[in-house]
């Protein structure tokens, strides 16, 4: 009897093991969806992409034939161009520069170097080693490394929170904010995503899909990131773009064009 016992508990033990080490291990709780992506072999499979015209999460999840998909980037949905960068197969494919709505608007156009500089979350070849990275999208990488793919969003939470320096909130000369944007001082739906780093090299990547089950300001968000003991965290583009395709979960935060979300421009996918 107890060596059946000891069979079933060696089975269980190697079975949790196998789970823990998955390298995608999706978690639901309280209207939070906690992504891990885990392993080296992962980081082959990351690509960020954007589409030409506006398709929907669950789109771009069916034609890249994609395990995972979320959304990424910022967009204008007036002229359809972007207002992140996003770099796909080291070219940059999307460029803020050419959205020609961020330069007739004085207020943007007068702070256009801090929405050019926000923070992005990048894949890294370091010299044939794959490497997760948050850093605003000015800073220069590590000398022999480039950047594979990558995403800008913003703003960064952890390890700082960086609302003024990206141009999401102005406070006046008493410190009172006269202009927020994509309610970052607000409970809404999120799409975040941090990296917690461990000894010896080893990264995980965690995606938060914040439902509107349990909106988020981004102060909460990043005391989310805290719990984890995340390193460095960010935001992508959250509310009525917070999505997410994986497997039979589809999550959308927006019913406007019935159960398939809101069109975006820019996604990060997990290739198959």
């Amino acid at each position: 009897m107890k060596k059946i016992l000891c069979i079933i508990f060696c089975l269980i033990t190697m079975i949790s093991v196998v789970y823990a080490c998955a390298p995608i291990d999706v978690k639901y709780d309280n209207g939070i969806y906690h992504i891990v992506l885990s392993g080296e072999k992962i980081k082959k499979q990351i690509k960020f992409v954007s589409s030409s015209n506006l398709i929907t999460n669950r789109e771009a999840h069916n034609s890249g034939n994609s395990a995972l998909t979320i959304n990424a980037g910022f967009f204008d949905p007036k002229n359809q161009k972007t207002i992140s960068y996003v770099v796909t197969d080291s070219q940059t494919v999307e460029d803020p520069l050419f959205n020609e709505n961020l330069m007739s608007n004085p207020i943007l156009r007068s702070n256009l170097q801090k929405i050019l500089n926000r923070t992005e979350f990048r894949v890294l070849d370091c010299d044939g080693k794959l490497k997760y990275e948050i850093a605003p999208h000015n800073a220069n990488v590590d000398f022999m490394c480039s950047i594979k793919t990558s995403a800008q969003g913003g703003p960064q939470l952890l390890p700082q929170m960086r609302l003024e320096e990206e141009f999401f909130i102005i406070k006046d000369e008493d410190g009172t904010v006269t202009r927020e944007s994509c309610s970052v001082l607000h409970k809404t739906a999120r799409t975040l995503i941090g990296i917690k780093n461990f000894e010896g090299g080893k990264q995980e990547a965690h995606i938060f899909i914040v439902t509107n089950e349990n909106p988020m300001t981004l102060e909460e968000a990043r005391n989310l990131g805290k719990i984890y003991n995340l390193d460095s965290m960010m935001a992508f583009d959250g509310g009525s773009s917070t999505s997410l395709d994986y497997k039979n979960i589809h999550v959308t935060s927006t019913q406007d064009s019935g159960d398939t979300g809101r069109a975006l421009k820019s996604f990060m996918i997990i290739q198959k």
